[in-house]
């Protein structure tokens, strides 16, 4: 089972001036773990499940183009992009030019948004829900064009594209795409649909929505196999025996990675306790 470290937290001793220094500390110590990815949130306020609005928050693609350079092995993403958040050619562009300069460790995890706290706060578009997933749906679409021979017209009903140039292509031939939510009707349709992998909370709900998923992989003709099923956990660094239970829990259910978070990104002796989980379930 593969292990991904996700940095919810920037509010790091010696303010702003000590953030860089500390989060390639963080990237380097995830690297050395031998863990699989390191992601950021998508997000421009800090989320209320962590802390207040007010706390420390770095733009996503920012963030995650300083960290290709600090790094050299682990694969690098957000959890997740929030597709209305910007226009799907400059995102496309964004990620493309994140997995050129990591040589080929980007992909793109995405989802409908939710924060209308963040979006209307600074400005940005904030559709219905509805919308979001129409949105959402274009967004993954010209993501597959752009990344393709294909560098023609894309005229959809919310984005209208004249000419889908991205050069230079990816690294990778195609960056993986996963899609983050666990609705049954929309989100996990679209996981069938476009993505490689898909990240669904690890709750008691999480068996079910990976038969869900099966079901619409069967529908739309899809390989269930191929695509990566992933979940968060938090990560409690004074129980790892505990942590390795319920790795091998989620494991059995059918997850592939977790994304673990721990309650301070910059607790050093919380990453030594990962680095010991990951080197246990490394094997299964």
């Amino acid at each position: 089972m593969k292990l991904a470290l996700h940095v919810t937290d920037f509010d790091y001793s010696g303010g702003p001036a000590a953030v860089g220094g500390t989060l390639a500390r963080i990237a380097s110590s995830a690297e050395q773990a031998g863990l699989d990815a390191l992601t950021v949130m998508d997000h421009l306020f800090q989320i209320g499940m962590i802390g207040p609005a007010e706390d420390p928050m770095l733009e996503a693609y920012t963030t995650l183009g300083y960290l290709a350079g600090v790094t050299s092995r682990i694969r690098l993403g957000a959890m997740v992009t929030a597709a209305v958040y910007r226009p799907p050619g400059l995102l496309v562009k964004a990620v493309t030019a994140l997995d050129v300069l990591s040589g080929g460790r980007a992909f793109l995890g995405i989802g409908a948004a939710w924060n209308e706290q963040e979006a209307t706060g600074l400005g940005l578009p904030f559709p219905p829900v509805a919308e979001r997933f129409g949105r959402l749906e274009e967004v993954l679409q010209i993501a597959r064009q752009m990344w393709s021979s294909e560098d023609g017209p894309y005229a959809g009903r919310y984005y209208q594209l004249t000419a889908t140039v991205n050069s230079p292509q990816p690294v990778q031939r195609r960056v993986p795409i996963l899609i983050g939510g666990g609705g049954e009707r929309k989100t996990l349709r679209l996981v069938a649909r476009y993505a490689d992998a898909c990240n669904i909370f690890a709750g008691p709900e999480a068996g079910h929505k990976l038969q869900v998923l099966r079901e619409h992989c069967a529908a739309e003709g899809r390989n269930y196999d191929e695509i990566a099923k992933t979940t968060m956990l938090g990560f409690d660094a004074a129980q790892p025996a505990a942590m390795v239970d319920q790795l091998r829990g989620l494991h059995e259910v059918g997850f592939t990675t977790a994304h673990l978070i721990l309650k301070r990104s910059d607790d050093f002796a919380a990453h030594e306790a990962l680095a010991a989980v990951a080197a246990e379930v490394a094997p299964w």
